[in-house]
């Protein structure tokens, strides 16, 4: 049945006939409709008029000549909303003839500066209806899709869309400016290489809405048609795709610092970090794409594995009830699903595991109306189009069929509801022997199965027009035709052996004591274990996160890292996240009282230089990335935190990589495993930014370097060139004009102020020379330069500029410019009066900090003081924290490590990691969580196991690569 359309085009031309049409009524009566989730007739009416709903209600009246369809027993819902799809427009492929050389500058004019800021990109131009996918998703209940091009890190605008294939674009499309959408991914249209990482992307997006901001203003000379679109597009819902609960935290992060509410599309991994994603008020879009189980029954391949991933599929369809419960407004996609086939399965699987049906209903209909600000979908209210599913039941019951799905008052047939559903288990009767009947299926592809006891009978099974046929074979064929005969699926019928004799037959569904015990055996069978989340949610996270305590530990040995020296047999009392007090035979009540008899107690080790804890190292596509900050992408679930601190090591300056001159700022951060990444950056720490020399910023072992600098010297003008274009910012800035903010030259700006540190990469003494003489010149100090391995050569400098030095204890020959290192460096620069210390730039060497200090009594005589100062005090000193951390001083923050020996010994063992009082490891601690992820591993392997025998499809078990960025890390990791 369809709805004449010809009213709301009426302007159109004809060519075929009379123009005169007809405008037809259709009410549907006796159905339970779901109005909204919220509001439910029972046995109502609703009434269809030129594609919308003309009236719904208990007591409807029905024009005379209206075409009555009764729905006694049936269910009617609003027809769902996909509000994330790429639907009808094709993504654009990269040309396989580009060069795959980088490219720098962008290709566009009269275009933003970044060809991957694509405000301007309108679907429209490219829509194509395309009717086979229409198909599927009319067949899994949608009736309208929200779409937009995939491309871009600003995407442009979405379009709204009736999966109508009755009509043409002029009627279905709903808006042309439905949404603007955003991600963390470049456009395959290009290939400028700038951004090359996620926090190039946020600083990218900063810059583009202060850019914005400036053109509406109307102070730039140029036009440019990408602002002026971001611009018009401003108002619209603005919709984010992320690709974890980090990337959501980062997105919110960026949206609220313009005043940007963002809707992000998640990735279903919410629930890790709940009240992280809660912080965010953001409304969420949720694919429900769950990992399938892992094929673990080849035990070596199992153990490659890690517990996380195995979490992962455990965990996945706790998602929607996770954020449900915790009040997380969002809506459902079809977005990442292979097909729309698998959506209904996913979805009833995440009800299983707690997800509320009315909620289900909400978030695929209201919900993402909402979001778009359409009140005439995801609704069958009084003047909303009349776009709305007919089942046999539950629309989230497995067992229920979507009979009819009607867009904008078109039909669309999904299964003849004409046709009866006998699907059941039944008591067949036939040739004196009894089988079962299994029926299972929908509609017209019912299909039978036959069992005699524990044998399987092979049988061919059809249903058609309320006739039933069957051939089975059991002990020689025999073929059954009958009829359904009445409304409890009762069929009888006639029989044929292999003889030709007819006998009689039937079939009767089976009591309902039966069918209960059936259910509840299936129930027990499929009873729901859901491991609980640990922060992070890994092996060795935390299920609770510690809590301060006050602790007096006894009679150690106290490694000050202060003038005091190492003090004997000296307690040690922690209060309030601080050291409270140093001394002997000290005393308080209610503290946690550790006995250090032969035990040593230093201050948490500190890495000046790590590359840790990040999902991205270099932001390397410009020879300048000052704007970027590492502290975008603090990274709280790797597992090297927690190494890390099992190595006594509490603090870290993450810095960014070496891919250029001038890179981006660092973040200083505690190593407090569990929390989340704003609770471990310091707060209020000083600001650093990490410059580099030499190989790396010149490209020397690039295979497609073609970015300035390619040599030393241009290396140098590039500091020359940038430090004087920020003076010339300045005066700008200070002359009362008006100035477009530059957050690279801000940034820059800060060096020259003193406000922000630089930490520099460097080997080669004539480099060390130069940038020395460059800031010299612009009035500023070189905080400290980092590796240094040729700092022995230039000491009496560095001392004279007032420079650190961070050093390896023994690193040498690993490229050309290191040849000249001796591991003597560390000693002679301290002997010069240059403050030292010792760093990683490694994850393995940062958890073995305490016996790389130790190399520097071994090469050059440094005593054991003021060797264990140059993993403490002095990085401290040299990122300007020393007055917080990196002694044993009464006042200082509580950051110590208890050793079971000396700490600078190849034996010693840290028993326990303190940072601001809480203990974050604990070597005993460790041993239960190995033992229990060893249980919990079992325990999935299990499950999985019992998955795969019930014949669920599995994937191959992938190892997960363990990342280990450090400074000659040039290319962009995927986090």
């Amino acid at each position: 049945m369809s709805i004449s359309l010809a009213k709301a085009q009426d302007y159109f031309p004809t060519n075929s006939g009379v123009k005169t049409s007809k405008s037809i009524l259709v009410a549907f009566t006796n159905a339970t409709i779901y109005v909204t989730p919220e509001n439910i007739i029972q046995k109502g009416t609703l009434l269809v008029k030129d594609g919308k709903v003309a009236e719904v209600g208990k007591s409807v009246k029905i024009p005379e000549g209206t075409k009555i369809i009764d729905l006694d027993g049936k269910m009617m819902y609003p027809s769902f909303i996909d509000i994330y799809s790429d639907f009808g427009i094709a993504k654009p492929k990269r040309n396989p003839s580009d060069s795959r050389s980088s490219q720098y500058e962008a290709e566009r004019e009269g275009y933003y500066w970044n060809d991957h800021i694509r405000p301007e990109t309108n679907p429209i131009d490219n829509f194509k209806f395309d009717n086979k996918k229409a198909n599927e998703l009319l067949n899994a209940g949608f009736g309208a899709v929200n779409t937009h091009l995939h491309d871009g890190i600003i995407r442009g605008n979405g379009l709204l869309v009736a999966l109508n294939p009755n009509t043409t674009n002029a009627y279905r499309i709903l808006d042309t400016k439905s949404a603007q959408f955003l991600s963390f991914t470049k456009s395959v249209q290009s290939r400028q290489s700038y951004p090359s990482s996620k926090m190039g992307v946020m600083a990218l997006l900063r810059q583009v809405y202060l850019d914005a901001d400036w053109y509406a203003k109307g102070n730039m000379k140029n036009k440019d048609l990408a602002l002026e679109a971001l611009n018009k597009n401003k108002n619209l819902v603005q919709i984010f795709e992320t690709d974890n609960h980090l990337d959501a935290v980062r997105a919110d992060k960026v949206g609220d610092e313009f005043g940007i509410q963002y809707t992000i599309l998640g990735s279903g991994d919410e629930f890790e970090r709940i009240n992280d994603i809660k912080k965010t008020n953001a409304t969420f879009i949720i694919p429900i794409d769950f990992t399938n189980t892992y094929d673990v029954s080849n035990p070596l391949l199992a153990e490659q594995i890690s517990l996380r991933d195995m979490r992962k599929w455990n965990q996945d369809p706790s998602n929607l009830s996770v954020l449900e419960k915790n009040g997380v407004p969002f809506a459902l996609t079809t977005y990442k699903l292979k097909s729309a086939e698998t959506f209904h399965k996913n979805l009833q699987k995440a009800i299983e595991y707690g997800f509320d049906k009315k909620s289900a209903l909400a978030s695929l209909t209201t919900i993402p109306a909402k979001i778009i600000g359409n009140s005439t979908i995801g609704n069958l209210n009084k003047g909303s189009f009349a776009n709305f599913i007919i089942t046999s039941g539950d629309v989230f019951d497995a067992s229920s069929t979507i009979y009819e799905n009607w867009v904008q008052g078109e039909k669309n047939i999904i299964n003849d509801m004409n046709i009866k559903d006998i699907t059941g288990d039944y008591m067949l009767s036939v040739n004196g022997k009894n089988y079962d009947l299994t029926i299972s299926g929908k509609g017209a592809k019912q299909t039978g199965s036959i069992k005699l006891g524990d044998k399987k009978i092979t049988s061919k099974f059809s249903f058609q027009n309320d006739w039933v046929e069957i051939t089975m074979d059991d002990e020689g064929f025999t073929r059954l035709m009958g009829k359904v005969i009445n409304a409890a699926n009762v069929m009888e019928g006639s029989a044929f052996d292999t003889k030709g004799i007819k006998t009689s037959w039937s079939a009767s569904k089976k009591v309902a004591k039966e069918a209960v015990e059936k259910k509840d055996e299936k129930s027990t069978d499929k009873e729901i274990l859901v491991m609980p989340v640990s922060f992070p949610n890994v092996g060795f996270g935390n299920y609770t996160q510690p809590k301060s305590e006050s602790i007096l530990i006894k009679n150690v040995t106290v490694w000050t890292s202060e003038d005091a020296g190492i003090l004997e047999n000296t307690d040690v009392l922690l209060k309030d996240g601080k050291i409270a007090k140093i001394g002997k035979n000290l005393s308080a009540k209610g503290v946690v009282e550790i006995d250090g008899t032969g035990k040593h107690l230093t201050a948490g080790i500190i890495d000046e230089h790590s590359h840790i804890a990040t999902s991205a190292v270099n932001e390397g596509a410009h020879n300048s990335s000052a704007e970027v900050t590492i502290e975008d992408v603090v990274d709280p679930t790797d597992i090297n935190i927690y190494r890390n601190i099992s190595g006594g090591t509490t603090t870290a300056q993450i810095l960014h990589g070496s891919a250029n001159p001038i890179g981006g700022r660092s973040a200083i951060i505690k190593l407090k495993w569990g929390e989340n990444a704003e609770n471990m950056i310091y707060k209020n720490s000083p600001k650093f930014i990490k410059f580099a020399l030499g190989e790396n910023v010149k490209q020397s072992r690039s295979t497609n370097g073609t970015r300035f600098p390619q040599s030393r010297m241009g290396v140098e003008q590039v500091f020359v060139d940038y430090f004087t274009r920020a003076k010339e910012y300045e005066t700008l800035k200070k002359s009362g004009q008006p100035f477009r903010k530059d957050i690279e030259m801000e940034t820059l700006l800060e060096i020259l102020n003193g406000e922000r540190f630089i930490s520099c990469h460097s080997y080669v003494q004539s480099e060390i020379n130069m940038l020395i003489k460059v800031a010299e010149k612009f009035n500023f100090k070189i905080n400290t330069f980092t590796h240094i391995l040729e700092g022995y050569k230039v000491a009496d400098k560095m001392a004279k500029h007032g420079v650190g030095g961070s050093t390896f204890s023994d690193w040498w020959a690993y490229k050309y410019e290191v040849i000249d290192a001796i591991p003597y460096n560390a000693a002679i620069m301290h002997n010069a009066g240059v403050t030292v210390a010792i760093n990683s730039d490694d994850r393995e060497m940062s958890r073995r900090l305490n016996q790389e200090a130790a190399k520097t009594v071994k090469y050059g005589g440094i005593s054991e003081l003021e060797a264990w100062k140059m993993v403490t005090i002095n990085p401290a000193k040299l990122l300007h924290i020393d007055d917080r951390v990196g002694s044993i001083k009464e006042g200082k923050e509580a950051d110590v490590v208890l050793w079971n020996n000396h700490p600078m010994s190849i034996y010693a063992k840290v028993e326990k990691t303190i940072i601001d009082g809480k203990v974050f490891f604990d070597v005993n601690d460790d041993l239960q969580k190995r033992q229990a992820i060893k249980e919990e591993k079992s325990k999935l392997i299990n499950m999985m196991l019992k998955e795969k025998m019930g014949g669920a499809k599995t994937q191959v078990p992938m190892k997960r690569e363990d990342r280990n960025f450090h400074c000659d890390t040039l290319e962009e990791t995927k986090s």
